[in-house]
């Protein structure tokens, strides 16, 4: 009779772990990679399916980086422009350099790297409450690689420090607009990373070290109804229905390799059905130029030729591990969008 009980208990246990990965499985989001988000109808998208797409057109495309200058960006896709930029008026960084110990103005040249995804919420887009996200215990539920605490207005570096003036927001300082979450956020570079960099430190005489972590400043926010704009952000989309809500997250302090960054997620009712919400997030990633351009000083030595930057960046190098920024750009991006559609279905 014991044999036969804990016979029927292992069963039990068994079926409750099978369900509840079978039901882990159905909540996973798989990523489909398709030629451009926004010219897919609601009508023809799958639930549990994230639309992707990151390959800007080829005739702005970087033939060597896949990656798009800041004027070609600028110029070709201004409503990215307008609405993934820092502010809507942002220009590529004007910063002083000293040569030959007299200081010149000098333009901090980027890249862009941008993201388009598209995803079904099997709710209605006014019950889905965006101002959980800016809450520091859900933001590092996204990304538990990378640690956060709240900063001030005070603390938020382009409005104390000269030196990051160009981050300096127009109208307002960052981390003051109402309903806000400021973070300052530190990741340590995984794997094989730190090792390739403290051998390239050494190499590098007189010139500037690279970190072995990723530290930045961010400002995450719900826009309030009254700053949505309803007709650009349709046209941003290509989605003829209301914005219902929006949250952003603006990068504008970094500690290197980027000048910037912008997540944008736009929700929107599904015009065949109201019981459910479209949702469009959007991600841009300013990358200094310079930083792409470090090749010959990697490649000369033979344990570093993986480590050119614009390798490690895009996800193309043996020194590239893990599932958060060292994997590369693509592969972070991918999961970071990956787990905000999982908590936005729940």
């Amino acid at each position: 009779m014991k044999a036969r009980l804990l016979r029927c208990r292992r069963l039990i246990v068994l079926a409750a772990l099978s369900l509840s990965m079978s039901q882990a499985l159905a909540e996973e989001f798989r990523v489909e990679e398709v030629p451009s988000v926004t010219a897919v109808a609601p009508a023809r998208m799958k639930p549990g399916t994230i639309l992707f797409s990151d390959h800007p057109p080829d005739k702005i495309a970087d033939g060597e980086t896949g990656l798009m200058k800041f004027e070609d960006w600028a110029r070709e896709r201004p409503l990215q422009k307008r609405f993934l930029s820092p502010f809507p008026g942002y220009v590529e960084p004007r910063i002083m350099v000293s040569v030959h110990g007299i200081e010149k103005p000098y333009v901090e040249k980027l890249h862009m790297y941008v993201v388009e995804t598209r995803f079904l919420i099997g709710r209605p887009a006014d019950a889905i409450d965006l101002k959980r996200f800016v809450t520091l215990d859900v933001v590092e539920k996204l990304d538990p690689s990378i640690r956060h605490h709240r900063i001030t207005a005070d603390q938020a570096r382009p409005n104390i420090d000269p030196k990051s003036a160009h981050n300096r927001h127009p109208d307002r300082r960052w981390c003051e607009a109402p309903q806000s979450l400021c973070i300052e956020s530190r990741y340590p570079l995984e794997g094989r990373l730190p090792v390739g960099i403290r051998l390239a430190n050494k190499l590098e005489e007189g010139g500037k070290k690279i970190s072995e972590f990723m530290d930045f400043q961010s400002e995450i926010r719900v826009l309030p109804q009254t700053e949505i704009d309803q007709a650009g952000l349709a046209k941003l989309t290509n989605m003829d229905a209301p914005v219902a809500g929006v949250l952003e997250q603006t990068l504008f302090d970094v500690n290197q390799v980027m000048q910037f960054g912008k997540l944008l997620a736009v929700l929107q009712p599904d015009p065949a059905d109201p019981s459910k919400t479209v949702a469009t997030v959007f991600m841009a990633l300013g990358i200094e130029t310079d930083v792409l351009q470090q090749k010959k000083e990697f490649a000369s030595v033979p344990v570093l030729r993986n480590l050119i930057p614009v390798q490690v960046l895009m996800g193309k190098s043996s020194f590239n591990t893990g599932n958060s920024i060292s994997a590369g750009l693509p592969s972070y991006v991918r999961n970071r969008i990956r787990a905000i559609a999982q908590m936005l279905d729940k």
